[in-house]
């Protein structure tokens, strides 16, 4: 009897294993690393695959023919709609397009500006295989296909390049941030936030970029390089922020890790170098005659990262005279950054948010007028406590003191 059970129970258990009917052999794939939208001449768009080689991708040059062909091969299909690209793509390539490792969506300038990312999104978002985490660039200044098509020295796969590149520098200089399909479309979809999406340049020329012998070189003539935020408003791009400007964005969305401010001592620009290691902001929101204002609240921490100019670094008044020059420093940066964006109307700093969680009864009525009415002209107060931890291995710097005593 209890023989029988176990049989009858392994009969049921059978029915319930789906085996390998939806299977996909990876020699039946191409697999998709990266995707270029741009504007097309006689059709609305072309569309280019960054398809990985995965025999080429792995290892170091081999030497002989195969070491000389690249990690990856591109196309490019025109079409009205992503969906007809992505069929008539078949055309040219003998695999299945495969989109799951897709980690870089790069769209064209000129479509950004003048159509807007909307629809490209919901293509995206609908896709069941299309990860929605995938880094969404801006191609500034040129073809998105030609960004494709770049070749990159260090990392094989050029879409991997762009990421390390993005997650280096928002650590390192906090001037770029790495920005994914789903962060857009979260922001789009409220009436107050505006996308920014981190900007890439091809530069060099674009026909050496996709050649092998650019990469080969220990001086490539071709890079791609972080250029800057790329600010959405209403889907489409208005206005690129750079250099200080951008990092200050992300100063007052609490996304600086490791950056570094330089200031002017004894009259000499440029002459002290402060490298934050640390920071901390605090934004909220208040009500100011009966408006919302904001309050921003920035304690930051660094090391004397260089010294251009003879001082002695253990006199505490020289430390804090230094602390007082970071905190000005810093405070006129964060406005110049607000006084921007504010001019665009254009939330990138989501000072709504904060609006939002203190007072939602008062936002619910001001949101829909939030960007073009209350934003442009809200009262920030900035405060900013700096502080130096460390000064280095010396605290007087001899060579300095000793030309200066020359001289």
């Amino acid at each position: 009897m209890k023989h029988s059970l176990n049989i009858l129970f392994l009969l049921a258990a059978i029915t319930f294993l789906t085996g390998c009917w939806d299977k996909r052999e990876l020699t039946d794939l191409s697999l998709v690393s990266a995707i270029g939208i741009d504007k097309g001449e006689n059709s609305k768009y072309v569309m280019s695959f960054q398809i990985v080689n995965p025999n080429n991708a792995t290892g170091g040059l081999q030497g002989g023919q195969g070491g000389d062909r690249p990690p990856v091969t591109n196309y490019s299909v025109a079409g009205n709609n992503l969906t007809e690209m992505s069929r008539h793509a078949s055309t040219k390539i003998s695999r299945e397009l495969y989109y799951s490792h897709t980690n870089l969506v790069v769209v064209d300038e000129e479509l950004a500006k003048d159509e807007g990312i909307v629809k490209i999104l919901d293509v995206f978002d609908r896709d069941t295989d299309f990860r929605s985490t995938a880094t969404i660039i801006i191609s500034h200044g040129n073809k998105a296909k030609d960004f494709i098509k770049a070749l990159t020295p260090i990392d094989k796969i050029p879409s991997n390049k762009v990421n390390k590149t993005l997650q280096f520098t928002e650590k390192q200089l906090g001037e770029h941030m790495k920005t994914s399909v789903q962060d857009v479309i979260k922001c789009l979809t409220s009436q107050a936030r505006h996308p920014i999406v981190s900007a890439f340049r091809l530069k060099g020329s674009p026909q050496k970029a996709e050649k092998m012998e650019n990469v080969q070189s220990t001086a490539p003539e071709a890079t791609v390089e972080a250029d800057g935020l790329a600010v959405i408003k209403e889907g489409k791009l208005v206005n690129y922020l750079e250099g200080k400007t951008a990092r200050g964005v992300l100063w007052l969305r609490n996304k600086i890790d490791r950056t570094y401010i330089t200031l002017q001592l004894k009259h000499e620009r440029h002459s002290v170098t402060y490298d934050v290691i640390r920071q901390k902001t605090q934004v909220s929101a208040k009500l100011k005659n009966n408006r919302p204002a904001i309050s921003v609240h920035i304690d930051v921490e660094g090391d004397i990262g260089e010294i251009g100019v003879p001082v002695r670094l253990e006199d505490p008044k020289v430390l804090n005279h230094i602390e007082k020059m970071v905190s000005q420093e810093l405070k006129k940066e964060l406005k110049h950054t607000i006084d921007v964006v504010q001019q665009n109307k254009t939330d990138v700093l989501q000072f709504g948010d904060a609006v939002y969680r203190s007072y939602p009864g008062i936002w619910k009525k001001i949101e829909p007028k939030w960007s073009n009415q209350y934003f442009p002209d809200l009262d920030v107060d900035i405060t900013v406590n700096a502080y130096v931890r460390r000064t280095g291995l010396r605290n007087n710097p001899n060579i300095l003191n000793h030309k200066e005593g020359r001289s």
